[in-house]
């Protein structure tokens, strides 16, 4: 059985519809699939009508940007209720960061002599409910600035670059808290990638599980084969869910193709039991995986 349990369509910073994507990955010889788009639930329906039609499961999920102890933290988060208020108010609160910056962004873009305005970046964004530096990243791209989004972020968009704004992300201990309040499981994405080492360490996780975290994503493109074993190491000491994925953005991002890195049957069993128990717990309404 392969599970990829962590990708993107375009509802977010994709590049394919969610059916597009459920399509792509019964083509690559997927069993199970999560939708995680940032910050929103905005994809799930659709998703769920394709998983159905083409044959393939399907876990609904979502990335979620918090921060903690002065550092920017993505949280994966599957199956709980998005109708739940305090998760509700969260994602709002996030999406409009994503957007509000954006102007800002462009401001900075066109001090630096790059004509680019805001229909640009629309056409680029394809109605996503979150529009943000991706958008502006694509739009540089059909503008001939940059060759693609990695020569962007690099140029002009990332942290300590010319155009680079700061946005609102929520607190990720308060987060862990509404997830499981609102029927979810939590897993952390790519801890250790992107040049960022030992957070969070050992001291960190054992805080994060006594607040609801249930697992760490480990096998991730970001991460080396070093970095794979010792996080490995460590979700087994403090008995955490390990998960492997693709981070999947279609041609939004390189080397990233689906089923690159996959979770194994008897973790995604334990992460959905982990689920199953949070969803009775809570009460509430929480999304069902949709099995063909």
């Amino acid at each position: 059985m392969r599970i990829d349990l962590h990708t993107h369509s375009r509802v977010s910073d994709g590049t394919q519809t969610p059916a597009e994507l459920v399509a792509a990955a019964r083509a690559a010889g997927l069993d199970v699939l999560a939708l995680t788009d940032h910050d929103t639930a905005a994809g799930w329906d659709e998703a769920a009508d394709a998983a159905r039609r083409v044959g393939i499961e399907l876990v609904r999920g979502m990335e979620i940007s918090t921060t903690h102890h002065g550092h920017g933290v993505h949280l994966l988060a599957y199956l709980p209720d998005p109708t739940y208020p305090p998760l509700a108010a969260e994602l709002d609160a996030v999406l409009a960061g994503r957007r509000d910056r954006v102007p800002e962004m462009l401001t900075r873009l066109r001090g630096l002599g790059i004509e680019i305005d805001a229909d640009d970046v629309a056409r680029a964004a394809h109605g996503t409910a979150a529009t943000g530096r991706p958008h502006v990243a694509d739009a540089l791209v059909t503008l001939g600035v940059v060759a693609d989004r990695t020569e962007a972020f690099d140029r002009f968009l990332a942290w300590g670059r010319p155009a680079h704004v700061e946005r609102y992300a929520a607190g990720l201990v308060d987060v862990l808290g509404h997830v499981r309040a609102a029927g979810g499981v939590s897993v952390i994405a790519h801890p250790w990638g992107r040049s960022r080492r030992r957070f969070p360490d050992h001291g960190d996780l054992v805080e994060l599980k006594a607040h609801g975290l249930a697992g760490i994503e480990v096998d991730h493109q970001d991460h080396d084969a070093p970095t794979r074993a010792e996080l490995r190491a460590l979700a087994h000491q403090l008995d955490l869910v390990v998960t492997g994925s693709s981070d999947h953005h279609g041609a939004g991002k390189l080397d990233h193709e689906l089923g690159v890195n996959t979770t194994s049957p008897e973790q995604y069993a334990r992460l959905l039991d982990l689920a199953a128990i949070a969803s009775a717990r809570s009460g509430r309404p929480t999304p069902e995986v949709v099995r063909p």
